[in-house]
């Protein structure tokens, strides 16, 4: 009697740890199956730092939804009565007047993500954007944030060295792939294992048919120079107008020019740039992707080779509805029904978990050795 009521004993502690374990994967969006993907590029925030809460976020995610890199805009659009008069813009394309660096933006976001209950706390990966590239301190900026939220961040991201229509708006001095300070970012990124989402334009607008993408060498140079780096290179370089190959600004932008699928394989076959990832967030993005049948069947084939090099995010910003946050990834139908299953579960979701984690592991590890445990 007293075996079998051990027997009981046991199984009954056996499910049990399996039933916490399911649980605790379900949290977290790690391993469920259920999920349709993770976001690696999503905006709680607009230009002018308004948006939803996360409470919100997390209705809108459902049950489609895993997990979600959170980060908020590190730029805030001016409202001058000069420019604009009495309308108040909310986006950068409203208004002439300047953009300028916005660091509350971090506080805000840590302070969102720890007013959740734990449990709900594995569904987000917050992100440090609140900094000036340009500036020689951005890395002590970023320090700082570690240190005053530990547990918290997972990353730095989405930060912008060249961007069409916003880079000239910049207050300040502008933001350079060669620029030292770019540098020390990445190398303290490196060194406290925080993964990098960073956009950065292959080219200008309206180039010439042919031309060499002009930021390309500098890039590279750049992605070279910090191996050790986890390092997303966002909407694969490609902008709102941006196409490496377009001969007028009268130019139509309907096809993405498939010179930029050699461009991309160039880099994924460089053993130097293997810590180099691209997403493919952005509904701009997805109109270049899924513009005709060919375009889908080449980038498919680039993936289907180099599945574990992409991943899917949104780019949505504060969406006020699950049918906005969910437009990108429904425009991207074509491309999922073109991969291969194993591709497809990769770039939508598993790429995000294998390197998110790591970067859970790394800058966790980073704060106990560095963070000095402060008394409230």
């Amino acid at each position: 009697m007293k075996n079998e009521e051990g027997f009981v004993r046991n199984k009954v502690t056996a499910l049990a740890g399996a039933i916490a374990l399911m649980g605790a994967a379900v949290s977290s969006g790690a391993g469920a199956e259920d999920y349709e993907m993770n976001d690696s590029h999503f905006h709680l925030t607009n230009y002018v730092q308004q948006g939803i809460s996360v409470d919100r976020m997390l209705e809108i995610m459902g049950s489609r939804t895993g997990r979600v890199a959170l980060f908020g805009i590190p730029l805030q659009q001016t409202w001058s009565f000069e420019n604009s008069g009495e309308y108040a813009p909310t986006y950068y394309l409203q208004s002439d007047a300047p953009l300028y660096y916005y660091s509350f933006t971090d506080a805000y976001i840590a302070m969102s993500y720890l007013a959740l209950p734990e449990k709900k706390r594995d569904r987000f990966d917050p992100m440090i954007t609140g900094f000036n590239p340009a500036d020689m301190y951005a890395a002590d900026h970023i320090r700082r944030v570690l240190e005053t939220f530990p547990g918290v961040f997972s990353g730095i991201g989405e930060f912008t060295i060249h961007k069409e229509f916003v880079s000239s708006k910049v207050a300040g001095n502008v933001a350079s792939l060669t620029d030292p300070a770019l540098d020390r970012i990445l190398e303290f990124a490196g060194e406290a294992g925080l993964v990098v989402i960073l956009h950065s334009d292959l080219d200008v607008p309206f180039v010439k048919a042919g031309a060499k993408p002009i930021y390309l060498d500098q890039m590279n140079a750049l992605l070279r120079r910090h191996p050790a780096t986890t390092i997303i290179w966002a909407h694969v370089g490609l902008g709102r107008v941006i196409n490496p190959v377009q001969s007028a600004a009268s130019a139509p932008a309907t096809e993405r020019s498939l010179d930029h699928l050699g461009l991309v394989e160039a880099a994924l076959n460089d053993a130097s740039l293997n810590h180099v990832y691209f997403d493919i967030s952005w509904d701009e993005v997805a109109k270049y992707i899924v513009a005709t049948d060919k375009s889908v069947s080449e980038s498919a084939k680039l993936i289907n080779r180099f599945p574990q090099r992409f991943l899917f995010g949104t780019d949505v910003v504060a969406p006020s509805s699950a049918e906005m946050y969910y437009a990108v990834f429904d425009e991207y139908q074509p491309l999922w029904d073109a991969l291969t299953p194993e591709a497809s579960e990769l770039v939508r979701k598993g790429n995000y978990e294998r390197l998110f984690d790591e970067a859970r592991r790394k800058v966790r590890a980073w704060e106990a050795a560095n963070v000095k445990t402060q008394r409230r």
